[in-house]
């Protein structure tokens, strides 16, 4: 199985950005392993994905990331049906949430089983198909709210995007003492990008761009192995370098 630029596998690809990736990816001559929880919602995005280029391969894999065994399973998969896993991005995520202690752990837990313990299980099975292969590109989304402890329903959240990108750095720093090993590794923090999880926030959210202008900077910076990048560069480059220094009071207030 050829392909002018290679293989992509995506998980969360039902809907929001990773669905929009997909399609963007797509575009620029990738095949495609999809996964997802809902896979009649995979079945339209790979219609209307060949439907645009009859020539591409995608190949759909039911996955729950809270699944381990499933998450490993369905990644053998992708990499026999693909030939190879040329790059897998670690995106299926959830945005639930409540304030601490407000008797909504359910909600906090289910986000962090699926966006901590989801991440690490991915991000296991794609680097024992990279370790194999002995190349590969890890891609992991990680959220501009990891930068800082966020408050109220976002507070379980950031913290979990902020599992993912130390995961990423330290996957990064190992693969830095390995050049047997043509392994790159990314982690992206996108701002405010309407999508599915967010689509009951304020529509006037400041900063906040549609799914096909925020994908398009997510996937120029995976595109250019970026080992890091805020997405889209303006405005949360700068504010992602003020996040980190200024005083917590302040950080409210951008946030």
């Amino acid at each position: 199985m050829t392909s002018s630029r290679g293989t992509i596998v995506i998980t969360g690809a039902s809907s929001g950005l990773g669905a929009e990736m997909a399609r963007q990816f797509a575009d620029l001559g990738y095949d495609l392993g999809l996964a997802a929880r809902r896979t009649e919602r995979l079945e339209q995005l790979r219609a209307e994905i060949l439907a645009a280029h009859p020539d591409r391969t995608v190949v759909l894999e039911p996955m729950d990331v809270t699944d381990a065994d499933q998450v490993f399973a369905a990644t053998r998969r992708f990499a026999e049906q693909l030939g190879r896993i040329d790059r897998y991005v670690v995106n299926a995520g959830l945005g639930k949430g409540a304030p601490m202690g407000t008797g909504r752990f359910d909600a906090n837990r289910q986000t962090v089983m699926t966006n901590v313990v989801g991440a690490l299980a991915q991000t296991e099975a794609a680097m024992e198909v990279f370790r194999e292969q002995q190349r590969g590109h890890l891609v992991m989304v990680s959220s501009i709210s990891a930068l800082r402890g966020m408050r109220k329903t976002m507070t379980a959240y950031a913290a979990s995007k902020a599992f993912v990108a130390n995961l990423a750095e330290g996957v990064r720093s190992e693969m830095l003492g390995a050049p047997e090993l043509d392994i790159d590794v990314s982690v992206v923090f996108p701002g405010y990008i309407r999508s599915e999880m967010n689509e009951k926030v304020a529509q006037k959210t400041r900063f906040m761009v549609d799914t096909t202008t925020g994908v398009a900077a997510m996937v120029a910076a995976i595109e250019g192995r970026r080992p890091k990048a805020y997405v889209p560069a303006w405005p949360w480059v700068p504010i992602g370098a003020a996040m980190r220094v200024l005083p917590l009071q302040q950080v409210r207030r951008l946030m």
